[in-house]
């Protein structure tokens, strides 16, 4: 979903935004050249320390008829997942392009969407998009995407999406104990978010003796930012 630069060093990193140039036409022979003047800038993640701990007393252990270490760490890692999500999300937050406010998640909104990014020459590959369950339901209810008889995505078929109009989806509930995603969604293309990872996800189980527990421990660093704004759309809606 993002550009990923992984054993960064520190607290943050810096990821590099190059401008474009502009070709002029040669002046003649023998003539000094002009360069462009490419401008670029920096685009700064913040790296976060993270942790996802949970004890398993060894006495409750005997109480339950499943391996609770074993159930914890899926867990643990869901956690994870859904943490480095949050993170990413914020990050998408600071698109400047937007598709305006709408009722409902639809056909317009997302060739709006898809039409932003042409305009700036997005490439066509690794487009992703994002919603909530509204705007799966949306969706869902949309004749147009639903129809076989306007394209072959048979969401119907299997409640979900997972690939339409050149872009790549993923759904985000707003439930989420993180914050989720709720009332917008986004449109972007993967090279204009970046990820820095200073340790990668990693789950532990060690005893602690003197909790007579086993700690699940998941941890690592991260941090998220928006590269190029230009390449986020938001579709808010009402």
């Amino acid at each position: 979903m993002c550009i990923r630069d992984s054993n960064v060093i520190g607290d943050k990193y810096d990821f590099r935004l190059m401008g474009k140039g502009v070709a002029t036409e040669r002046t003649g022979s023998s003539e000094d050249v002009v360069p462009m003047n490419i401008g670029h800038s920096l685009k700064v993640a913040t790296l976060a320390d993270y942790e996802a701990p949970e004890y398993t007393d060894v006495y409750d252990q005997k109480t339950v008829n499943f391996d609770e270490v074993q159930q914890l760490a899926k867990t643990v890692a869901g956690a994870m997942g859904r943490r480095d999500d949050q993170s990413i999300i914020a990050a998408l937050a600071a698109a400047t392009l937007s598709v305006g406010v709408t009722a409902t998640l639809n056909l317009a909104a997302i060739t709006g969407a898809a039409k932003l990014l042409n305009k700036v020459e997005a490439p066509m590959e690794d487009r992703w998009f994002v919603t909530d369950e509204d705007g799966l339901n949306d969706l869902l209810n949309d004749a147009t995407i639903t129809s076989a008889d306007y394209n072959t995505v048979r969401l119907l078929q299997s409640g979900q999406i997972d690939a339409f109009m050149g872009f790549k989806w993923k759904i985000i509930g707003s439930g989420r104990a993180e914050g989720g995603l709720s009332g917008t969604s986004y449109a972007w293309h993967e090279a204009a978010v970046g990820h820095a990872v200073g340790i990668d996800m990693d789950t532990k189980v060690d005893y602690v003796a003197h909790k007579a527990s086993w700690l699940t421990m998941g941890l690592w660093k991260a941090g998220s930012v928006a590269i190029d704004a230009e390449g986020i759309v938001k579709i808010p809606r009402t």
